[in-house]
């Protein structure tokens, strides 16, 4: 797995900047004033920083742009990376700029010159999320990232909030190791097996296979990967750093493995990014890990449904009707919304057994939710406006884009089904609402209930908020901060 690039922290010591390897960072101003660190690196450089900062370039730059001045005469490093920063600049500029400096350190070792700069913590966690490189398939062993140093004037503040810092970036990596893994590799027994990893932080795994499944009647999920050589199988994951008594929140994702659209298959160009329909689940793992690295003091149970949708002699086929562990009958219209058969078993599994305080589900649901919003904000769908504000303040927070969308009994319309209780599509028209509405119909009266689609959101083609082309993570961060504020004791 991806190991986040170490970080620590050290007392500014301006005599340290000659002599340091790979890249060095320094703050200027909006209105192009040098700070100490800045100055003496200006001194080292014969002023060429000065020239740097007074280039149209710079003058050009946005707030939180780093500018590269190239091997530096009179400093051992690479490179001086110059970043537009105003000394009190917000939390999520701060970020901003630490995100810039991540991709502008290139692997290599960088010391972080901050001084008495705000939100230094903001900066390191911004450079953290952004070195980032998926390497597992390459068969040329991968060059470590090169360590972060950060020099502060008061080091101790910082110091105290490193090893927080480091559960969300372990969290995030880990999110997007398992999305961006290749799906043979990345099997449903080799993604339980991952999560089995997690017992020994402390988290309590079980893995429910078919047979179990078939028990309690999650005929739903298991029709979806019916098709498939691999076995479908449900993980629950269990954090317990709560008071006993406090019902704990659920978290539930979608986990399929690869999707083909089975019998309605999908067309060729593009299937390869399928490997990424388990984005869900990848999340909810993520946070799960981040929860017990910083010893959370939550009670959050993560569920998870692994299947992978295949076309085969045994797959289900448009047409079928399969029954639901809640009892109702689903008449499969398309075998490719496959998304929320998974997820309609493992919600009210979540809830008969665990009469959780809230639910949250996360999946890459629908390509409607990307004609609506792009690749720039997931769709919040929700039957609880607090828990829907309180989701939507933290992702504001942690700069991951979401947009709430709407949901009402008149979408039920476009679900009628002649033959059973209800169809699993609804048409084009509103087809992440319609998605929405269907998962809505296994959440029990009165349980606080959210529906993340991040199927915009969990892989891009180009570099995002903190994350490089790929697998971003998206929602491991807000999660983290929702439940800190609003389930944490």
């Amino acid at each position: 797995m991806t190991t986040p690039a170490e970080i620590t922290v050290m007392e500014t010591d301006l005599d340290a900047l000659a002599q340091a390897e790979g890249r060095v960072a320094v703050f200027v101003g909006e209105d192009g004033r040098l700070d100490p660190a800045a100055r003496r690196v200006n001194r080292l450089t014969r002023g060429a920083l000065e020239r740097l900062v007074a280039s149209k370039a710079f003058q050009e730059a946005k707030a939180a742009d780093v500018l590269e001045l190239a091997f530096p005469c009179g400093m051992a490093a690479d490179a001086v990376l110059v970043t537009r920063l105003a000394p009190r600049a917000d939390a999520a500029t701060a970020r901003k700029a630490g995100v810039n400096l991540g991709a502008a350190k290139k692997g290599k070792a960088l010391l972080v010159a901050g001084g008495n700069r705000r939100h230094l913590e903001e900066i390191a966690l911004g450079v953290a999320l952004r070195a980032y490189a998926y390497q597992e398939m390459k068969t040329k062993p991968a060059e470590p990232e090169g360590a972060i140093r950060v020099m502060a004037n008061r080091p101790e503040a910082l110091a105290e909030a490193l090893p927080a810092l480091r559960a969300l970036a372990e969290g995030v990596f880990f999110t997007r190791d398992l999305v961006n893994a290749p799906a043979n590799v990345l099997t449903t027994t080799e993604f339980a097996n991952r999560l089995k990893e997690l017992e020994a932080l402390g988290v309590k795994v079980e893995v429910l296979e078919e047979d179990e499944l078939e028990k309690l009647g999650m005929r739903a999920l298991l029709a979806v990967g019916q098709g498939s050589a691999s076995p479908s199988k449900v993980v629950v994951m269990r954090w317990e750093g709560g008071a006993a008594e406090a019902a704990p929140l659920a978290l539930v994702g979608k986990g399929v493995v690869f999707d083909t659209g089975g019998i309605s298959i999908k067309p060729a160009q593009g299937m390869e990014e399928m490997t990424m329909d388990m984005g869900g689940a990848g999340v909810v793992a993520g946070v799960m890990k981040t929860l017990a690295l910083r010893k959370a003091r939550a009670n959050v149970v993560g569920l998870v449904g692994l299947v992978e949708n295949m076309p085969s002699g045994t797959a289900q086929r448009p047409g079928d009707v399969v029954k639901t562990m809640k009892g109702d009958t689903v008449e499969v219209i398309n075998t490719d919304a496959e998304g929320r058969l998974v997820l309609c078993d493992v919600l009210w599994y979540a809830q008969e057994r665990f009469n959780p305080a809230g639910v949250i589900d996360l999946a890459t649901l629908t390509g409607a939710i990307i004609i609506a919003l792009g690749h720039e904000k997931a769709g919040v769908f929700a039957n609880d406006d607090a828990l829907a504000g309180a989701f939507l303040k933290a992702a504001e927070a942690e700069g991951e884009g979401a947009w709430r969308m709407p949901l009402a009994p008149a979408y039920d319309e476009q679900l009628k089904s002649d033959i059973a209780d209800f169809k699993n599509v609804g048409g084009r028209p509103a087809g992440a609402i319609t998605a929405a509405q269907f998962l809505q119909r296994f959440i029990k009266e009165g349980m606080p209930w959210a529906h993340l689609d991040i199927a915009g959101v969990a892989r891009t083609q180009k570099d995002g908020a903190h994350w490089p082309k790929g697998a971003s993570g998206w929602g491991v961060l807000s999660l983290n901060r929702l439940i800190a504020e609003r389930y944490e004791g």
